[in-house]
C-alpha cells in the first residue's frame, strides 16, 4: 500500500469512527441533563410521571454510555496509531485535555453508578437528585475538552516553533484558543438539542402506537419544551460560530458559502450547484452572508481568490452547511408549533401526520449532528494542524489501514445493531403501565 492510499484509508477509518462515535457522544452528553431536569420537575411537581422519565431515560442512557467508552477508546487508539506524526508534533500540547477528559468520565461514570444503585435507597428525593449534578457536569465536561482539543486542531495556539521544533509550550494557553468558545458552547447546545428531539421523537412515536397514556403525553411535552430552548440556543450560537470563522478560518466559511470572489455586501447561497465554477440554482439572500460574518451589511467578506488553490476545503462542505441549518431551523419551528398548538388545543398537533413529523425530528437531529461534525472536520482540510501541519504529512505509512478499516466497521456494526436489540428489549419487555402498577403496589404494601 502506497503512502496516498494510507492517508486515504487512514482519513475513511477516523471518519467513520467519529461518524459513529458523533452519535452516541451526543445522546451522552444531551441525556444527563435531560434526566435532571425531570427529576426536578417530578420533586417539585410531586408527579410520579416525571420521575419515572428519569428512572427510564437513565436505563437507556447506561447502554450509550457503554457504547460511547468503546468508541471514545477508539479514537484515542486511532489518534495514535493513523496520525503518529501529528501526535508526535502536537502530543505534549493537547495531552492535559486528554487527560481530563478522561477525567471527566470516570467522575461521571462514579456517580451514575451511585445513583442507579441509590434510587430506592433515598427517602429525600431531592439529596438523590444531587447525585445527577455531577453525572451532568461530567458528562458535559467530558465533551468541552475534547472539544478543546478539536478547536486546538483548528486554530493552533500555546507554544512557537523554532528550526521546525515546538517550543514555549504553554497547555493552558493551548487550551483557551480563539476556537474554543464558540465550538464548546455550540457543541453543548446543540446535543442538548439533539438529546431532546430524539426522546421527542420516542414520546410521539408510543402515542402513534396507540398509547394513550399521560406519561408519554408528559414526555412529549416536557421534550419538545426542552427542544424549543436549545434549538433557538444552537441557532444564536451559531451566528457567533460563523463571526469566529469569517476572522479566523475566512477559508471554511467562504468554502462553505461558495464565496468566490471578495467583496462587499456578500449576499448568503443557499442550495444550489456547481457548474463549471459558477452557482447554478441557488437561494440567494441579499447582504445576509456580510451580516452573518461581521453583523454588518456592508462588511467586506472574503472570498476564496484571497487563497491558494492547495488550501481550499473541498467545496461539498456547502451542502454540510445547507443540511445544519435547514434542519436546525425546521425543528426550532416545529417545537413552537406543537407548543403553540398544544396550548391553544389546535388539533392538528395531535394527529398522525404531526407527531410522524415529530418522530422524524429525532433522526434529523442526529442528521444535522453528523452534517455540523463533517462540515468541521472537513472544513479544516487540508491540514490537520490549520496552518501548521497537513493532513496528508500526519498520517501514517502502514499498509495494514484498509484491513483496520474493515476490522473496526464490523466492530461499529456489532454495537450498533446490539444497542439498539438490548434497547428495545429493555423497553419492550417493561412497559411504562406496568412499571407504574409495580410502583404503586409496591408503595401499598
Amino acid at each position: 500500500m502506497g503512502n496516498s492510499e494510507s492517508v486515504f484509508f487512514s482519513r475513511l477509518l477516523t471518519e467513520l469512527t467519529l461518524s459513529f462515535h458523533i452519535i452516541y457522544a451526543t445522546i451522552g452528553v444531551g441525556v444527563p441533563l435531560m434526566i435532571m431536569i425531570a427529576q426536578w420537575v417530578g420533586i417539585e411537581n410531586k408527579d410520579e410521571h416525571y420521575i419515572l422519565l428519569a428512572r427510564r431515560w437513565t436505563r437507556g442512557f447506561v447502554i450509550t454510555v457503554a457504547v460511547g467508552v468503546v468508541t471514545g477508546t477508539a479514537i484515542g487508539l486511532q489518534l495514535s496509531l493513523l496520525w503518529p506524526h501529528f501526535m508526535q508534533l502536537a502530543g505534549n500540547i493537547i495531552a492535559l485535555p486528554l487527560f481530563m477528559e478522561t477525567f471527566a468520565f470516570f467522575f461521571e461514570a462514579i456517580f451514575l453508578g451511585i445513583y442507579l444503585y441509590t434510587w430506592d435507597r433515598f427517602e429525600n428525593q431531592k439529596k438523590h437528585l444531587l447525585l445527577l449534578i455531577p453525572v451532568a457536569l461530567g458528562a458535559s465536561f467530558s465533551a468541552i475538552f475534547i472539544t478543546i482539543v478539536n478547536s486546538f486542531m483548528n486554530a493552533p495556539k500555546g507554544f512557537d516553533i523554532m528550526n521546525g521544533e515546538i517550543v514555549n509550550i504553554n497547555p493552558v494557553a493551548a487550551m483557551f484558543n480563539p476556537a474554543m468558545p464558540s465550538k464548546i458552547a455550540h457543541v453543548l447546545s446543540t446535543s442538548y438539542m439533539t438529546a431532546a428531539f430524539v426522546l421527542a421523537s420516542i414520546g410521539a412515536f408510543r402515542l402513534l402506537k396507540g398509547s394513550d397514556h399521560a406519561y408519554h403525553k408528559k414526555a412529549l411535552i416536557f421534550t419538545m419544551k426542552l427542544g424549543l430552548i436549545f434549538s433557538f440556543t444552537s441557532a444564536v450560537i451559531g451566528d457567533f460560530a460563523g463571526k469566529y470563522l469569517a476572522e479566523y478560518q475566512p477559508e471554511k466559511l467562504a468554502a462553505a458559502e461558495w464565496h468566490f470572489e471578495t467583496e462587499e455586501g456578500a449576499p448568503l447561497k443557499m442550495f444550489g450547484t456547481l457548474q463549471d465554477g459558477e452557482v447554478k440554482k441557488a437561494v440567494t439572500i441579499p447582504y445576509a452572508l456580510s451580516i452573518l460574518a461581521h453583523s454588518n451589511p456592508n462588511a467586506e467578506v472574503i472570498g476564496l481568490n484571497e487563497f491558494p488553490e492547495d488550501e481550499i476545503p473541498p467545496l461539498y462542505i456547502h451542502y454540510l452547511f445547507d443540511t445544519m441549518v435547514v434542519i436546525g431551523m425546521a425543528l426550532l419551528i416545529l417545537s413552537l408549533v406543537y407548543l403553540i398548538g398544544a396550548r391553544q388545543k389546535w388539533r392538528f398537533v395531535s394527529a398522525k401526520w404531526f407527531r410522524w413529523l415529530i418522530v422524524f425530528g429525532g433522526p434529523l437531529a442526529i442528521i444535522a449532528i453528523e452534517a455540523g461534525w463533517w462540515l468541521n472536520e472537513v472544513g479544516r482540510q487540508p491540514w490537520i494542524l490549520r496552518g501548521i501541519m497537513r493532513t496528508a504529512d500526519s498520517a501514517t505509512t502502514s499498509g495494514q489501514v484498509d484491513t483496520m478499516l474493515w476490522l473496526f466497521a464490523g466492530l461499529y456494526t456489532i454495537l450498533g445493531i446490539g444497542s439498539v436489540v438490548v434497547l428495545s428489549r429493555m423497553f419492550r419487555n417493561n412497559s411504562v403501565e406496568q412499571e407504574l402498577k409495580d410502583r404503586a403496589s409496591k408503595e401499598g404494601g
